[in-house]
């Protein structure tokens, strides 16, 4: 568990994959997150599955936040590791649900989580894309400390177009320098 200034990012369990459901289906949240994220209960359940098996190579989070002594579930994020021998992982599903936007709670949860996989976890270079029409997305990880690397353009096939994926990566001498 990570907990920061009210903030806490813990392992998704069982018990969160209801959460994780409304938030990663929520009208205004699903249709920003990666095409083949999993949009069911069964999928998420064997992510959470996954993790238990394989906790230095994926993780499902859940930020929660603290109010009036009560933790609240506000969002989810995520990481894959993409390459073990060079130590690289590619985060995703960062979805706050609506009701805690505004906040600036995304851009906290994303630093303290970056920290976690390079300080933690042992992973050197830390990966992300962003569909390039998800602005809201594309300014949030300039905040969080992520930098941009390239466009991948019309790379991906959603909502009904082709859309650029914008990359961005964060090595761990970037820590440093925050």
């Amino acid at each position: 568990m990570i907990e920061r200034d009210g903030i806490r990012i813990r392992r998704a369990t069982a018990d969160d994959v209801d959460f994780m459901l409304e938030v990663v289906t929520h009208e205004d949240v699903q249709p920003f997150l990666g095409a083949r994220a999993a949009f069911d209960r069964e999928r998420l359940r064997e992510e959470v599955d996954r993790q238990q098996r394989e906790p230095e190579a994926f993780g499902r989070f859940v930020i929660e936040v603290e109010a009036e002594g009560e933790w609240l579930r506000a969002g989810t994020l995520g990481f894959e590791r993409t390459s073990e021998h060079n130590r690289i992982a590619h985060l995703g599903r960062l979805a706050v649900h609506p009701q805690f936007r505004g906040r600036r709670l995304a851009d906290d949860a994303a630093r303290m989580f970056q920290r976690h996989l390079i300080c933690e976890l042992g992973f050197h270079r830390l990966e992300l894309t962003i569909y390039g029409f998800n602005e809201r997305a594309l300014a949030h990880a300039e905040r969080a400390g992520w930098k941009r690397e390239g466009v991948k353009r019309k790379a991906y096939w959603r909502n009904g177009q082709w859309a650029d994926g914008v990359l961005f990566g964060l090595v761990s001498e970037d820590l440093e320098d925050a």
